[in-house]
């Protein structure tokens, strides 16, 4: 039977390969399972809800990759795309969770239309290589402020409004004076275990160990204890542990024009630019993800094509819709796939039984509260750290290449919205080609962009 569905002796393959395959994957990526709700319960969203909606978006997209487009690639809420939701959508841009994932859910509906259409290459074409890969880098440097952030290393003074360096003389004081454990303590404490996160996770993922984040996570974890950084009240016991939130979507305000301020003009220029990067995130990373994995299989055809490339997508796109239906951000696939495919994983099979380990991952529920933002922090920096390595792919002797680049880079962390440094660095390629006398080297799709985005910015400054 598993024969007939994934031809594994076709690819070279046997059983017990790809099982282990596909439990190497989900130890390298099961770390979502801890950040992904830490992060989007900033927003106000339960806590053991977003777990429970992380599990199942990840196992629904990873099944379907494994039986649809019989691939090793899982899938998961993507990191990025999670830090967009809370951090520009939410709590910059002040749409409610529910409306943001009411565009979460319209933007996985859009990616299936273009995939069923075949748009999909007009599109992926329409972006230059550049601004691709400094999309990539912006959004690790943005992941990796939010953990630095999120730890208490780097805090906002509250003065001078601009960041800092956190207290870690307190924490080394109450080592050594035994005072009343305060909050100031406790959150200097903190910020010295983030640290040593940092440290233990860096280690293991230069010495190549297998899980190395996840590792990481539950070692810092295990520190916080005793430093009292862990809140044991936290701890849920029963069906309170596995709370379930489905359809909680408000598309009534997320179409009205209360959030901008403005008319319908403002509403949908504002909802053009969070559903159009939410759109263009996950197919530029799945479509990345994609070549590079199935180049590491060695499974692209002499045309430098995938098999079941479109089939792919799709399972993409319907993963998003279906975890925009349980309450999180956008899934797509995950790069840690490659650690199963090092392994041999070479079918569905591998991502199969990365899926149905998604699913055995809900019996932690219980403990999902009691992982401190301090033990996630650090793999949000590891993150970004790996992220940012697009850079190099950059050609910053050119000019022309390298300024709409940096600035798509730049402006991500420095004005927290991943959306203005995609917008910023769309409007200067076009700008600085039609200075250059080369308009003619812009896809005609492109163009539309920046002038939405210039619109877009326009009604933001009125």
């Amino acid at each position: 039977m598993l024969e007939n569905l994934f031809k594994l002796k076709e690819r070279k393959t046997d059983v017990r390969t790809e099982v282990i395959a596909g439990f190497t994957t989900f130890i390298t990526m099961a770390y979502i399972i801890f950040v992904n709700p830490t992060i989007l319960s900033t927003t106000g969203l339960d806590k053991q809800a977003v777990f429970f909606a992380t599990c199942i978006g990840a196992a629904v997209g990873t099944l379907i990759m494994a039986l649809y487009a019989n691939l090793p690639f899982a899938l998961a809420p993507g990191m990025g795309l999670n830090a967009f939701f809370t951090y520009t959508v939410v709590l910059q841009m002040k749409y409610t969770p529910q409306q943001a994932l009411a565009a979460v859910f319209i933007s996985g509906i859009i990616f299936v239309l273009i995939t069923a259409v075949g748009l999909r290459q007009a599109i992926v074409k329409s972006i230059p290589q550049s601004l691709k890969h400094a999309m990539t880098a912006g959004i690790g440097l943005f992941i990796a402020f939010i953990g630095f952030i999120n730890s208490g290393i780097v805090v906002i003074d509250p003065g001078s409004k601009l960041p800092k360096f956190g207290d870690f003389t307190a924490a080394f004081n109450s080592f050594t004076n035994n005072p009343d454990i305060n909050k100031s303590i406790i959150a200097s404490r903190g910020a010295l275990v983030a640290v040593i996160g940092l440290l233990i996770i860096g280690i293991l993922i230069a010495r190549r160990v297998k899980g190395a984040i996840i590792i990481g996570i539950i070692i810092t974890t295990i520190i916080s204890f005793p430093l009292k950084i862990v809140d044991l009240s936290k701890f849920k016991f029963g069906v309170e542990a596995f709370k379930v939130s489905a359809f909680n979507f408000d598309f009534a305000g997320l179409f009205s024009a209360h959030n901008q301020g403005g008319g319908i003009g403002a509403v949908l220029l504002s909802l053009f630019a969070i559903i159009l990067t939410f759109t263009l995130i996950d197919m530029f990373d799945s479509i990345g993800t994609f070549v590079g994995l199935a180049d590491k299989a060695g499974m692209l055809d002499e045309k430098g094509d995938i098999p079941n490339m479109d089939r792919a997508l799709m399972s993409d796109a319907i993963a998003t819709i279906v975890g925009a239906i349980f309450g999180t951000s956008t899934v797509t696939t995950y790069i840690e796939s490659a650690a199963g495919i090092e392994e041999g994983g070479r079918t569905g099979l591998t991502s199969l039984v990365t899926g149905l380990l998604f699913i055995l991952a809900l019996i932690i529920a219980p403990f999902i509260g009691l992982v401190p933002s301090q033990a996630t922090a650090p793999a949000l920096i590891a993150v970004g750290v790996m992220m940012i390595s697009s850079i190099k792919k950059i050609d910053f002797n050119d000019f022309e290449e390298a300024l709409p680049a940096f600035l798509t880079i730049v402006i991500m962390p420095f004005t927290y919205s991943i959306a203005n440094g995609i917008s910023a660095g769309i409007i200067f390629y076009v700008l600085v080609k039609l200075l250059r006398g080369k308009a003619k080297e812009v896809h005609p799709i492109t163009y539309v962009l920046a002038i939405l985005f210039i619109l877009r910015f326009m009604v933001i400054a009125h």
